[in-house]
């Protein structure tokens, strides 16, 4: 291939930038944060599940269960856009799994400790 090919068809050459390693205390913190989501939301729907079964044998109408079990893919839906928006498609991978394990922890963990003190 003649050298003058490649400039004429790409352009000059120019090297490419290095790949930016993810940083292991990020990576753990976001791992932490999307655990102790998972656990929070996993009590309050069982829980939630639980209690609509109970109401349901008993005859009783289920009232507010239901709306409670329909925050988790609100939540969810929710947490996508946030996801999709072009400010975090730019971040590291491991920055914006951090982020958004930070945006999604406090609520379903406040309302499983609320949820378990309440219950004990």
């Amino acid at each position: 291939m003649n050298p003058s090919t490649h400039a004429a068809l790409y352009g000059p050459w120019q090297p490419a930038k290095p790949v930016r390693k993810e940083r292991p205390a990020v990576v753990v913190l976001a791992g932490l944060l999307w655990a102790v989501t998972a656990l929070s939301v996993s009590w309050v729907g069982g829980l939630a599940c639980i209690a609509l079964l109970w109401t349901a044998a008993a005859g009783d109408a289920p009232g507010g269960l239901f709306l409670l079990l329909l925050l988790i893919p609100a939540g969810a839906g929710a947490l996508t856009a946030l996801a999709r928006t072009s400010r975090l498609r730019a971040m590291d991978a491991a920055t914006r799994t951090l982020l958004l394990g930070a945006v999604a922890c406090p609520v379903p963990t406040a309302l499983a400790v609320w949820l378990w003190f309440l219950a004990g």
